[in-house]
């Protein structure tokens, strides 16, 4: 087995890598092995017509393709090994030269590497640290949000249709008479007044009363998100269903006991101030953390490999994924409202995939530098936490981590390492 770098363009290498004609002559045998089962042989029970047999059948080159894949991964590695490769994508056999039985195999292999990056002048960076402080409007907004969240509902029946009300209407929307997609539903409800739905339809309810079916005339904006609707009359035909407004709790010591531990408003109001302070502190430094990557990150050119990139924006497309089901919804359902699609998506999501590339590159390089490392220590304190959170045992947790768990939680923290070093040997004013 040997190997060769042929060229190096930038992330890009060119690698020659030869597989010996015994090696291959290996693999070849353990293709038999694999694939014997599939041959109908004349003159010989299907799956035990000896190799020669099917080679003359079918030729020599039957096997080729699996004894490549069999061999080449044990070569491949080797020549990473030798020429102190990292690569990030799965390589790509771009040639093969013309096989013969007794002689070497030689592929030519593309794969692209981390890019080599220069770091300097990463201490002593100068940044203005902002500070988040908690006013008394602040937890005052916070307990409103409370107060609101413990609203009930009180259905209304003597009267008509007011500002503020939340309704329940079924609607059935038509442009040119004729009813268009997504523009009917049942039992929806609605706050009127709350610019939920397009302009001039909700004040067109005020005034009509339980068990009414009227007529709701508007026009779509401009702007509208559907192509087909932009600018276009429509009619609703609504019929309301129900009438209810929100009564607000009293705020009062009996509502504190009420929606926490609390005894008194006094005492919701105070921890909610802490809670709001930590938030603030919390907030400032990560601001403050954030500032010194950037502005070490920033000074820095480097040539980004496109297969990282295209991976992170696969992660953050199944983190948006994920972030849309919680809220009941899908991505097709995202596409449909907003008349997007994957590569429109995808192509949103670049800009911020380059920047966490670029800043994973820089701090790993910075690591290197300073020889952060994550401690046994301070790994088994990682896991500890985890299984605090996931309520688990830390002895059966370790157990169900794979080595690439323990790679990601190494990562984390030699990343938040080097991310307190340059904050700590910062300027900040």
């Amino acid at each position: 087995m040997s190997s060769e770098v042929i060229k190096r363009e930038g992330n890009k290498i060119t690698l020659k890598v030869v597989i010996g004609a015994d090696k291959f002559q290996e693999g070849t045998n353990k293709a038999y092995n694999k694939m014997k089962s599939r041959f109908n042989i004349p003159g010989f029970r299907k799956g035990k017509a000896p190799k020669k047999i099917i080679e003359l059948n079918y030729g020599p080159e039957i096997f080729y393709e699996e004894a490549i894949n069999t061999t080449f991964p044990e070569v491949y590695e080797a020549a990473l090994e030798e020429h102190n490769i990292d690569p990030v994508d799965s390589p790509a056999i771009e040639d093969i030269e013309e096989i013969q039985q007794g002689m070497d195999v030689v592929l030519t292999v593309a794969l692209e590497v981390m890019p080599e990056v220069v770091v300097d002048n990463y201490k002593g960076i100068e940044v203005d640290k902002i500070e988040y402080n908690v006013q008394e409007e602040d937890v005052q907004k916070e307990i409103d949000a409370l107060v609101e969240k413990n609203a009930r509902m009180v259905t209304i029946e003597d009267r008509p249709v007011e500002e503020g009300d939340i309704v329940t209407i079924d609607y059935k929307g038509m442009t040119d008479g004729e009813a268009f997609e997504g523009g009917t539903a049942e039992k929806q409800n609605l706050t009127i007044g709350s610019g939920q739905f397009i302009p001039g339809f909700e004040e067109q309810l005020i005034g009509t009363n339980i068990g009414d079916e009227v007529e709701v005339k508007v026009t779509f904006p401009e702007e509208y998100h559907s192509e087909e609707l932009k600018g276009k009359d429509a009619v609703f035909e609504v019929k309301l269903h129900e009438i209810k407004v929100k009564e607000l709790p009293q705020l009062d010591d009996e509502f504190a006991k009420d929606v926490s531990e609390f005894d008194t408003l006094e005492e919701l109001k105070a921890d909610t101030k802490t809670k709001l302070e930590e938030e603030a502190k919390n907030k400032t430094e990560q601001e403050l953390r954030n500032k010194v990557v950037d502005s070490i990150t920033d000074k820095v050119e480097v040539e980004l490999p496109k297969a990282v990139v295209e991976r992170r924006i696969d992660s953050m497309l199944r983190e948006f994924e994920y972030t849309l089901s919680y809220q009941g919804l899908n991505l097709d359902y995202y596409y449909q409202m907003t008349g997007a699609n994957e590569e429109v998506l995808r192509n949103q999501m670049r800009e911020d995939a380059e920047k966490r590339v670029k800043t994973q590159i820089v701090l790993e390089k910075i690591s290197q530098l300073e020889s952060i490392e994550a401690t046994e220590e301070e790994i088994n304190q990682e896991i500890e936490k985890m299984a605090e959170q996931y309520k688990q045992e830390v002895d059966k947790l370790k157990e169900t981590l794979r080595d690439q768990d323990m790679d990601y939680i190494k990562d984390n923290i030699v990343v938040k390492k080097t991310i307190d070093f340059l904050v700590d040997n910062a300027k900040i004013a």
